[in-house]
């Protein structure tokens, strides 16, 4: 009897291309540097549009194309920013000195905890009273 075959996909971390080479995520990018750059053009004078324009222009190709560790740029950027927010770094604290340390290795461990007390079989008549208080749906109280 010759079991099914399924089709494994391969590539599941790579994006769809949408548009020649570039993927989706890189082609909104591209169109909102553009974006920018064109109001940019409108408002400034061309001098100024240089001086702001080229290094916008510099970042939004850094974040589109430029990958850090097979990630694209802006995962990079949103680590690096939650980094900064919680540092992690640890201190060991050393207050023990080593003769303090050994006799701590050394001490035999603490016994285990007791088990804890069993309760005992419930009784017919205690189920029966159970049991009528979930079948009326708590209007029977039992004394």
């Amino acid at each position: 009897m010759p079991m099914d075959q399924f089709t494994v996909p391969q590539f599941i971390d790579a994006e769809d291309k949408i548009l020649g080479p570039l993927t989706a995520r890189q082609f909104i990018e591209l169109l909102v540097t553009f974006m920018t750059l064109g109001i940019l053009f409108k408002l400034l004078s061309f001098v100024w549009f240089l001086v702001i324009g080229i290094p916008l222009f510099c970042v939004g190709v850094v974040l589109t194309f430029v990958p850090i560790n097979g990630q694209p740029f802006h995962f990079f950027l949103l680590n690096l920013v939650q980094t900064f927010q919680r540092p992690r770094l640890r201190v060991w604290d050393k207050q023990r000195s080593d003769a303090e340390l050994r006799a701590y290795l050394l001490a035999p461990p603490p016994p285990p905890p007791s088990a804890p007390a069993r309760k005992g079989p419930i009784n017919r008549s205690r189920l029966q009273e159970l049991t009528l208080v979930v079948n009326t749906g708590g209007v029977y109280v039992p004394e």
